[in-house]
């Protein structure tokens, strides 16, 4: 076997901050902040003059973890921050949580809108989506029994 673990899913965004205090106040806390740059970053992800600052956030058991980057050069292009959950792509992140109707109402103070309605699912979860900044799709699972 060669996969020990996954240690963190990038996303890139374009206000470091906003997403940092997005992500807190969905729970997850920050580890911390670097930037990066120079002759082994170009090689390392296919881009010339990268300069990318990035904070890395963990969920509280301390398995998940984001790195959020901002990419100061090269500029990243523009997405579609209304992209549909089917386009082709990682379109979501999901975290369990212990209330869905909490977590949405503290998650619209950082700017985050519903995607669609609240649903009951299975008989065992109650699901939501909402976009963050930048569109970042998050789903929440409460488990219900």
């Amino acid at each position: 076997m060669s996969v020990l673990r996954m240690d963190n899913v990038g996303v890139v965004v374009t206000d470091l901050d906003e997403a940092v205090a997005f992500f807190g106040a969905l729970g997850l806390a920050e580890e911390g902040r670097a930037t990066v740059a120079g002759p082994d970053v170009d090689r390392l992800v296919g881009l010339g003059g990268v300069r990318c600052d990035m904070a890395v956030v963990r969920t509280p058991d301390g398995h998940g973890r984001l790195e959020l980057m901002r990419f100061v050069s090269p500029s990243s292009p523009a997405g579609d921050p209304g992209a549909a959950v089917n386009v082709l792509g990682i379109r979501r992140i999901m975290f369990a949580v212990t209330d869905v109707a909490e977590t949405l109402a503290r998650l619209r103070g950082h700017g985050a809108v519903p995607v669609g309605d609240v649903v009951p699912f299975g008989g065992a979860h109650v699901l939501a989506y909402v976009r963050g900044p930048d569109g970042i799709l998050v789903a929440l699972a409460e488990e219900t029994g």
